[in-house]
């Protein structure tokens, strides 16, 4: 498998469709700039489904991969390392910030098991059935996956994604469930992007103190090392120092870009392999939206080089997709108004002087 060839097959939104779009909206009894950005998102949409006016959202769905980390173990994460499926749990119980905002908003959440370290019988089997690995490596010291597993995990996302679009889903809220997602996602921003560890090093969705900080640094640091010899394949990079979780996100949010079905990116760990899938197919952020700021400073880096502007910047850094989720009223509100707003009647110029 190699990730460039996703060049030629994902193509740009509609651009003639986003200029009837912006006509249309010149035309609407409100004045044009008077609704913000939900202009603008009404027309990305517009230019994403091929339709004037646009389409309403109606079969949103929240699409979250789950993963444990073996760079957990070095205490770099607010959580015990091992314990994502806890996380799974909690979402499944509907006990969770995005279980409760998804139950409110009658989003149906998917979530996909791909490397969590725990045994399959503690989760349903709807949960499990796709797990790649159990865990991944250490990426301090050892890569995270071999090629094939990391290719395994990259068809594994392009086959959820088809079979989203398949099933009607018109726009993906996507998260992740994982314990140390955060240290492998810094690790691959900060290779893409050529910068230190200590640039890109944040405290995560649980939080950590000064010690754990370091610990992080250090661990990033060191993937680092590992990671720039194989930069010029994206496959390799997430074998070395990404993971099953982000490898199939990877392929999930490039196959959705195929599909033409528009996602919307929740914190870091979503960020950075939406940079990877960019690197592979640089038309493929066209067909995102950067729901909201995580925090993160490796998150911050990620969406401006790939100039994708977050909808909404709450201080919310619980991640699991919470922040993409609360992005979405907005985003159904743009297509709503572009959509069922009238157009001025215009008055009727007399011919007589």
């Amino acid at each position: 498998m190699n990730l460039d060839d996703f060049s030629d097959l994902i193509e740009r939104p509609d651009s003639g469709m986003r200029r009837d779009a912006e006509e249309r909206r010149e035309r609407l009894i409100v004045p044009p700039g008077s609704l913000g950005r939900l202009d603008e998102l009404g027309e990305w949409l517009s230019a994403a489904q091929a339709s004037v006016p646009v389409r309403p959202i109606e079969q949103p769905r929240a699409v979250l991969f789950a993963g444990d980390h073996g760079v957990a173990e070095l205490g770099v994460s607010g959580r015990e390392s091992g314990t994502a499926h806890e996380l799974v749990r909690a979402t499944l119980e509907g006990a969770s910030p995005l279980a409760v905002l998804a139950r409110r908003m009658s989003v149906p959440v998917r979530i996909v098991d791909v490397a969590l370290d725990c045994d399959p019988e503690l989760l349903p089997s709807e949960v499990v059935r796709h797990r790649v690995r159990r865990g991944s490596g250490r990426i301090d010291i050892e890569n995270a996956l071999t090629v094939d597993e990391a290719e395994a995990a990259v068809r594994l996302g392009m086959a959820v994604a088809d079979e989203e679009a398949d099933s009607g889903t018109d726009l993906v809220v996507l998260g992740d469930l994982s314990v140390g997602g955060t240290t492998p996602a810094s690790t691959l921003i900060a290779a893409l992007c050529g910068t230190d560890a200590s640039v890109v090093t944040g405290r995560g969705g649980a939080g950590i103190d000064d010690l754990a900080w370091m610990r992080k640094c250090a661990a990033v640091r060191d993937a680092l090392r590992r990671a720039r010899p194989v930069l010029g394949d994206q496959l390799e990079l997430l074998a070395a120092v990404g993971g099953a979780d982000l490898a199939a996100i990877t392929g999930f949010l490039l196959q959705s870009a195929v599909r033409r079905m528009p996602v919307i990116l929740d914190g870091v760990v979503s960020a950075a392999c939406a940079l990877v899938g960019q690197r592979a197919a640089f038309r493929a952020p066209d067909w995102w939206l950067a729901g909201q700021v995580s925090g993160e400073p490796a998150q911050a880096k990620a969406l401006d080089r790939m100039a994708l502007n977050p909808l909404l910047d709450h201080g919310v850094t619980v991640g699991e997709g919470t922040g993409a989720l609360l992005a979405l009223p907005l985003v159904q509100a743009s297509a709503a108004l572009a959509a069922e707003l009238p157009e001025r009647t215009e008055p009727v110029e007399s011919d007589s002087d």
